[in-house]
């Protein structure tokens, strides 16, 4: 399966651990096609070799390419909001994981009808449980 993973990257990057535990879990019977939000060398800055426009279109086309999307909303991000929506629009499946203890998930994804796999969680192992039983699902 391909997996587009969301998570923050200009909006902050105190997540970069979670994100890179959780890209390397899904890599193992999956396919993270931006795997480089896991990166610990991508700062707030982000790509800052490449243009945005051209970022913006190759993310959009791995939406599109992707047969789900995980997207960890903990950090608060206008792109992680902007790939939900696009999500949405597109119809993909979206599983998204919260961390309650960092921060209020938006009341734009939380109050969404699309949006119905919402996930709170604590820890790290428990987040990869929760993709674990959602994912064989969607097998």
């Amino acid at each position: 399966m391909k997996i587009y993973f969301a998570g923050s990257i200009r909006g902050g990057r105190s997540d970069v651990d979670i994100y890179k535990k959780i890209i390397d879990h899904l890599n193992k019977n999956n396919k993270v096609l931006t795997e480089h939000v896991g990166d610990y060398n991508l700062s707030i800055e982000g790509q800052k070799q490449l243009y945005n426009g051209y970022i913006r279109n190759r993310d959009i086309d791995w939406l599109k390419e992707s047969d789900l999307v995980v997207a960890e909303t903990s950090s608060p991000s206008l792109g992680v909001g902007y790939e939900l929506a696009y999500a949405e629009r597109i119809g993909k499946p979206v599983i998204i994981l919260h961390n309650k203890n960092k921060s209020q998930l938006s009341a734009m994804i939380e109050g969404s009808s699309y949006f119905k796999d919402i996930n709170y969680y604590k820890t790290i192992e428990e987040a990869i449980e929760i993709l674990d039983k959602k994912i064989s699902r969607q097998c």
